[in-house]
């Protein structure tokens, strides 16, 4: 229904910065999440952070299974992350990418559970609780709009060989973009 958009990619200045917060609930932002359903589906994501098409607001959609399989899908806006204390988590270390970074993935071990609290595209406060594949999104797509990729989040020496295997796969895109 949602008009598909083109993914940006690293190096786009509108991924390196926190996203502002959504203030109107309105057809305006009921149009743009439709588009970042659209261009997720598009992409075959399952996690799409606005500003990835370019929008800096903190506003993400997902459709995604936890670990027991349950598919869940939805939008946050304004969402504040909640993880669970340092003693108390338990790590996935399961492999990571993401469609501003396409084609590249890299360990990246995060928490196994996660929440996030904020609003509906109509203005309700919100809760999601994830496990797995979800946890792993709404750590990630919060990330997004706090201005950080999950390469941030690499060791320095896997970032730069994530980064030159992107360069490598995308020359053209790479080379219209802010130095990485």
């Amino acid at each position: 229904m949602g008009e598909v958009r083109p993914i940006v990619h690293v190096g786009d200045p509108v991924l390196h910065h926190p996203c502002e917060p959504v203030i109107r609930f309105d057809d305006e932002l009921a149009a743009l999440v439709a588009d970042m359903f659209a261009s997720m589906y598009a992409a075959e994501g399952v996690g799409l952070a606005a500003n990835q098409i370019g929008v800096p607001l903190r506003v993400f959609v997902y459709d995604c299974p936890d670990a027991d399989g349950v598919h869940h899908k939805g939008v946050v806006v304004n969402p504040v992350l909640e993880l669970p204390e340092v003693g108390e988590r338990q790590l996935d270390a399961g492999d990571e990418g993401c469609l501003s970074v396409p084609g590249q993935y890299a360990p990246l071990p995060r928490p196994d559970h996660a929440a996030v609290h904020g609003f509906d595209a109509a203005g309700k406060p919100v809760t999601v609780e994830g496990t797995g594949l979800l946890s792993r999104c709404l750590q990630h797509e919060t990330d997004h709009l706090d201005g950080h990729l999950y390469i941030d989040r690499l060791p320095a020496k896997r970032r730069k060989q994530v980064l030159a295997a992107y360069r490598e796969a995308h020359p053209s895109a790479v080379a219209d973009k802010t130095p990485l």
